[in-house]
């Protein structure tokens, strides 16, 4: 299910997007998350607010910098948390597998349209929240 939600207060609308958690909060590769953590090496995605920094060139092109603000991902920018796209989020990873790939913890979104419209939304000084809704 598309569990990234860009909300605009102004116009009353919600764009969904689909969007990977890390390894380490999914060790099985069930398709689930399952935990959080802060932990440098655990893989895991960081549960609580996160404010988008600077855009920055890296290993899968355009990225977004994320900055943790809550005690649970304080330490999102020291471990290279960050918002970026991969071809292990796209839609098609779900129709072949039933889940998508896992990232080292951070957000991945598919290529194209769907990483632009977070490249657009979240300029710099934007808040992203992450946690899980107890829905499994």
């Amino acid at each position: 299910m598309p569990r990234l939600h860009f909300a605009n207060l102004e116009a009353g609308t919600v764009r969904s997007f689909l969007v990977t958690h890390g390894k380490g909060s999914d060790p099985d590769h069930d398709g689930f998350l399952h935990w959080f953590s802060n932990e440098p090496g655990s893989l895991a995605t960081s549960r609580g607010a996160y404010i988008s920094y600077e855009w920055y060139v890296g290993k899968y092109g355009v990225s977004i910098r994320l900055g943790g603000l809550d005690p649970d991902n304080s330490n999102a920018l020291n471990r290279a948390i960050v918002m970026h796209s991969a071809p292990y989020a796209a839609p098609e990873m779900l129709e072949k597998f039933g889940k998508l790939g896992r990232s080292d913890g951070c957000l991945a979104m598919a290529p194209g349209d769907d990483f632009n419209a977070a490249l657009t939304q979240l300029s710099g000084g934007r808040v992203i929240f992450a946690d899980k809704l107890g829905i499994y």
